[in-house]
């Protein structure tokens, strides 16, 4: 089985058809894996990343890189055996410091990216072509990262926030949760490291998330679900449009389940939507005005020719 095909069958089978089975063996290709869930930049920008590929950063990236990201599976170092800091350089950690991978390390704020809550329970999917035994170590960049510079160390915490050991491997990929820092807003990175017990391999991905910015995510009331709705229609909070002025007079407030989509500039329940449905429904004011003075020009008339013929 070529390469570029078992690459998408195996990205098919966890993420269109979970009740497929893996058409590939470790045999048959030289790969092993990669998040999709919260989408990794390798993935996105991959020839089976979608309509993802063709985004201005991923434009960007295969150029800088020199070629399509056809082997996103295949992001590994070996022997690094923990020392990450020390192997991985800075401003080239997204791409491990592989020149066959240097577009994923552009310093841009448009990745395509994922939106997530501060504090929420956030599920990841790893795809695995090949499958291995090690650990999963994610770090969440620092408050206040700049998505416009390179990422470097600095820009992430020295312990991770959060470690899965030996995670089963499902339908082609490994599925976990994990909870995200209750303390972020706005663009950060998502920094995976998978370090195999079962090879001397490491991988490395970056996924780009976006959280909801500062006010708006503190003015939420507890109990709502701001995730569930940016999983929706895939817009955080900041990216929503705003709601329309207040009209007089005052609409009551509405919960959350009541807010109007972004693509409503005006909810149907405002009282101006309520006055013109109110207007279609019979005759208007200068109409019945109108007829009123027909009538009574009408019985004049009427009463002046009775009058006239009796003389």
């Amino acid at each position: 089985m070529p390469r570029t095909t078992a690459h998408r069958t195996a990205l098919a089978a966890a993420l269109v058809t979970p009740l497929l089975l893996p058409l590939w063996s470790a045999g048959q290709a030289r790969a092993h894996g990669a998040p999709t869930d919260p989408v990794s930049r390798v993935v996105a920008c991959s020839p089976e990343g979608g309509a993802r590929t063709g985004s201005a950063a991923c434009r960007a990236a295969v150029a800088a890189n020199g070629a399509p990201f056809t082997a996103w599976d295949n992001l590994r170092v070996a022997d690094v055996a923990g020392r990450d800091r020390q192997r991985i350089p800075d401003g080239q950690l997204c791409s491990g410091g592989l020149p066959a991978y240097r577009g994923l390390d552009l310093a841009r704020a448009d990745w395509p990216a994922t939106p997530v809550g501060p504090g929420a329970a956030l599920p990841m999917t790893y795809v695995s072509t090949i499958p291995h035994s090690g650990t999963f170590r994610m770090y969440l960049t620092r408050p206040g990262y700049d998505p416009a510079k390179p990422l470097t160390w600095s820009d992430l915490p020295e312990r991770p926030f959060a470690e899965v050991a030996e995670p089963a491997l499902t339908d082609g990929a490994y599925r976990f949760r994990v909870t995200l820092p209750a303390d972020r807003s706005g663009r950060h990175v998502l920094y995976t490291v998978w370090q195999n017990s079962s090879t001397p391999d490491t991988y490395y991905s970056c996924s780009d998330v976006v959280f909801p910015q500062g006010e708006k995510a503190a003015a939420a009331p507890a109990g709502s679900k701001p995730e569930a709705e940016r999983q929706k229609d895939g817009k955080t909070a900041a990216e929503r449009p705003s709601a329309p002025p207040a009209q007089s007079p005052p609409a009551p407030a509405t919960s959350a389940r009541n807010t109007p989509s972004p693509r409503t500039s005006e909810p149907a329940s405002t009282p101006a939507a309520r006055t013109a449905s109110a207007a279609s429904s019979g005759p208007s004011a200068p109409l019945l005005a109108g007829g009123a003075l027909a009538v009574l020009v009408l019985t004049g008339a009427t009463a002046l020719a009775l009058r006239l013929r009796r003389r």
